[in-house]
């Protein structure tokens, strides 16, 4: 798409890396976490639509849905095997691209991947409940609040006017990838799928983020070939935000089994 906010922090050329945020955020928050990784891989990564200094989102007659449109953005950045690292809903397009193209994954790094499909959970569809009936109630902040009250880690009302705009538009967004995470229209974990990737794939989960993340965690580790798991003690859902230099620590350590 034109408006896409592309971000790169170099190291080695031989080691080419990307990295997928979260919702409601950019990717600037992998800065810190490149930084740490001292140059071991050259990292590139994007601010979704809808997000950062990408343009917001605008899609057309017969355009894909948002997840698709997303995961094809992140496949267009791979052109031969590369380290793949992704966190919440960027978590879920990598593990996408992971099954559909095992080839081109040189290892896998998965943080608190909110694919609920793998663990239909009741504490999430209360949650999607609360926001469904605020958005139908045109109450789009208060959809944002309670999203942000599980799967974040700022006050929404305690941010300034413009932010909480932004997080009003980026609700919707939210939304749109439902059906994608909670009925895996994407079809990621179809038999064989997770299986056939090959490549060493890192979870990792903070200690303190809701029960799903576990559950989901479990799932996707037991039909992982290659398959390591990590927790960050004291860390929530935004652990490579609120932790980046134990979120890298961990990094390195699959990029190293790779």
């Amino acid at each position: 798409m034109s408006g896409l906010h592309k971000r790169h922090w170099a190291g080695d050329p031989d080691r080419p890396a990307l990295a997928l945020h979260c919702m409601m955020a950019s990717g600037s928050y992998w800065g810190p976490i490149a930084a740490a990784l001292g140059g071991t891989v050259d990292l590139q990564g994007f601010d979704m639509p809808g997000h950062g200094r990408s343009d917001d989102w605008a899609p057309q007659a017969g355009d894909p849905d948002y997840h698709t449109a997303v995961t094809r953005i992140a496949a267009s950045f791979i052109d031969r095997p590369l380290d793949l690292i992704g966190h919440s809903i960027g978590a879920t397009i990598a593990l996408r691209i992971a099954v559909a193209a095992p080839e081109a994954i040189r290892s896998l790094t998965l943080i608190e991947p909110v694919l609920f499909a793998a663990a239909p959970d009741a504490a999430e569809d209360d949650l999607n409940a609360r926001m469904e009936a605020a958005l139908d109630a045109g109450d789009d902040l208060a959809a944002a609040q309670a999203f942000l009250s599980v799967w974040g880690n700022q006050d929404v009302a305690a941010l300034p006017p413009a932010a909480q705009a932004a997080l009003v538009r980026q609700i919707r967004l939210v939304v749109d990838t439902g059906p994608t995470l909670h009925q895996d229209r994407a079809n990621i974990l179809r038999d064989g799928g997770l299986e056939a990737i090959d490549a060493p794939v890192l979870l990792i989960s903070g200690q303190d983020s809701p029960p799903v993340i576990g559950a989901i965690a479990d799932a996707l580790a037991a039909r992982l070939p290659d398959v390591g798991r990590a927790q960050v003690p004291g860390a929530g859902h935004m652990l490579p935000i609120t932790h980046p230099d134990q979120v890298a620590g961990l990094i390195a350590v699959n990029l190293d089994r790779a």
